[in-house]
């Protein structure tokens, strides 16, 4: 049996459009850019059936259509997308003012009926309003004929957006023809392909946003706890981009042959964000500690009115000896030169300890035995009236403290926040592209030297961008002007 030139052209044809069809569906699949995306359902569908131009609506959330794309390739138009060009239409309403449905416009009751809706002449159809299309072509000089028109959904049968094609060409002659039975199949079945593409897409940037907000209310709940860590949050994900973007753009040395996709950035944006999660369990008072006597409040005022105490009785003693002066026949009384000696050393020692409760500087081992002497050598009368060290251990080990503010304890409760990080973010169960943010965000007190925690990992051990990380939380932690127990460097 001889096959007919016609028929076989077609079951060509259409064997071809199936096959563009598949690979149409892949690669919507794999886009990941959503205005690029919508550009290539209304490419796609084009092709396919051969349209001159289309039009893909989006349902907005006042449920009008509102203009995504616009394409006319005989007009040369090219609007919405990725060309830049704002498309100047009004949205297309769905409901008039009384709240009833518009079944006037094709893609409004297209919307409404849930179906296609395949016009062969939009200038002898009846019961759709083309009066705005008759205007274009009033100024265009463009005929708009055939109209396929088809509602977009989701997984969940919702409307997402309507796909509209206009005047079919033969691919043959080039005239202008009525959208084929064959024509709304293969469109109806890419625009199902592509409505679910779009609602994944969709999806999953709604669980990225949703996800980046979480991490954004664990920032602020450590923000909240201390107005000093909430800058470091931000700024530290800001220096690690930096650093490897640098690193990226290298190209000599040994990181030459380090690259970075838009997935491994937004890993690394990710861990950045999260690197300091485990300061949520980090005690507000060692956090916030700017003096060593720093708890609740500054202790050093307790000192103080110990202090003022022990000046008090000194002070006592000198008009007691100087009215010892006036009675007959006393000569044995102490001096006034040595009581007034007595006082001043009061005050010095107190200013001493004033200015070693700030910590800014490092203790030498004469401050330090100074500390102690003044502990053994003042006691005072507490309220319960009995004798007591002007200051007690506790006050002298933080009093004692050779730089900064946090005694070996405290420091350890401070370093325990990244055991806390690990142990959080390695129990998460990330997928396959944010699988490395626990060891990124873990690395980031490690040093090069392996002498970093809680690790003590070398070089060679962390990955670039760990090291990245570890090199922008010192960069951060040194400059920093808003941190309560120093001022920041450069």
């Amino acid at each position: 049996m001889i096959k007919e030139p016609g028929r076989a052209r077609g079951a060509d044809d259409l064997l071809e459009r199936l096959e563009q069809l598949n690979h149409i569906g892949i690669a919507l699949s794999q886009e990941k850019d959503i205005t690029r995306l919508l550009e290539r359902i209304l490419i796609a569908a084009k092709d396919i059936t051969h349209a001159d131009g289309g039009t893909l609506y989006r349902m907005s959330e006042d449920k009008t259509l509102k203009f995504e794309i616009i394409r006319n390739d005989t007009l040369g138009i090219a609007m919405g997308g990725t060309t830049g060009v704002e498309i100047p239409f009004y949205p297309i309403y769905l409901f008039d003012k009384d709240g009833k449905p518009v079944l006037t416009m094709v893609a409004a009751y297209a919307v409404h009926e849930d179906r296609s809706v395949n016009i062969a002449d939009a200038y002898t159809e009846e019961g759709f309003d083309f009066t705005g299309t008759k205007n274009f072509d009033k100024k265009t000089g463009y005929r708009s004929r055939s109209f396929l028109t088809m509602p977009m959904k989701d997984h969940e049968g919702q409307i997402i957006g309507v796909l509209q094609l206009i005047n079919a060409k033969d691919p043959r002659t080039g005239e202008v023809v009525a959208f084929s039975d064959t024509d709304q199949h293969l469109a109806e079945s890419l625009a199902s392909q592509a409505a679910i593409a779009l609602t994944n897409r969709l999806l999953i940037n709604h669980l990225e946003n949703l996800f980046e907000s979480f991490i954004s209310l664990i920032n602020a709940a450590i923000d909240d706890k201390s107005p000093y860590t909430g800058g470091h949050c931000q700024r530290v994900p800001m220096l690690t981009m930096m650093l490897a973007e640098a690193v990226d753009n290298c190209k000599v040395g040994p990181l030459r042959d380090f690259t970075m996709t838009e997935r491994d950035r937004y890993e690394l944006k990710i861990a950045g964000l999260l690197h300091d999660c485990g300061k949520v369990t980090t005690p507000v008072h060692v956090v916030d500690k700017a003096t060593k006597l720093q708890t609740i409040f500054d202790r050093v005022a307790l000192i103080d009115a110990r202090f003022e105490v022990v000046k008090r009785d000194a002070e006592i003693a000198l008009l007691k000896s100087r009215m010892e002066k006036l009675a007959p026949g006393r000569r044995d009384v102490v001096g006034d030169a040595q009581l007034v000696a007595g006082i001043r050393e009061v005050e010095g020692d107190r200013d001493f300890l004033r200015r070693t409760n700030i910590g800014s500087e490092a203790m030498k081992d004469e401050d330090i035995a100074r500390v102690k002497a003044i502990a053994a050598r003042y006691d005072w009368r507490n309220g319960e009236g009995e004798r007591a060290s002007i200051l007690t251990e506790e006050e002298v080990r933080n009093l004692t403290i050779r730089s900064g503010t946090l005694t070996a304890e405290e420091r350890q409760v401070i370093n325990h926040h990244i055991e806390v990080t690990i142990q959080m973010l390695e129990s998460l169960p990330w997928p396959r592209h944010l699988k490395n943010v626990p060891e990124y965000a873990g690395g980031h007190h490690e040093r090069m030297d392996g002498k970093g925690y809680p690790r003590g990992l070398k070089r060679e051990q962390m990955s670039v961008q760990a090291r990245c990380m570890g090199i922008a939380d010192i960069f951060e932690a040194l400059t920093a002007k808003d941190r309560p127990y120093k001022k920041g460097k450069g």
